[in-house]
């Protein structure tokens, strides 16, 4: 199963990238822990996971199309 994860802010700057493709990912859970080892600079971060448009509390099961999103905190005005 593949897993499109778009990134966001601060976090394409240490990724390189706006998104990226992760396999064998079963939930959020291990795709937090899938970004943390394969971007050691992502520790230390603040970041919440969106999946579907709806943002993820606790860990959430993956479906084969999901689209992750990593967001950085944000500020408005």
């Amino acid at each position: 199963m593949s897993i499109q994860v778009k990134l966001f802010g601060l976090l394409v700057d240490i990724v390189g990238k706006t998104e990226i493709d992760i396999t064998s990912i079963n939930d959020t859970d291990s795709l937090k822990k899938k970004m943390l080892n394969d971007f050691p600079k992502l520790k230390g971060q603040s970041f919440v996971i969106v999946v579907s448009k709806q943002m993820v509390k606790g860990n959430q099961t993956l479906k084969p199309g999901d689209v992750a999103a990593l967001l950085p905190p944000f500020a408005g005005g």
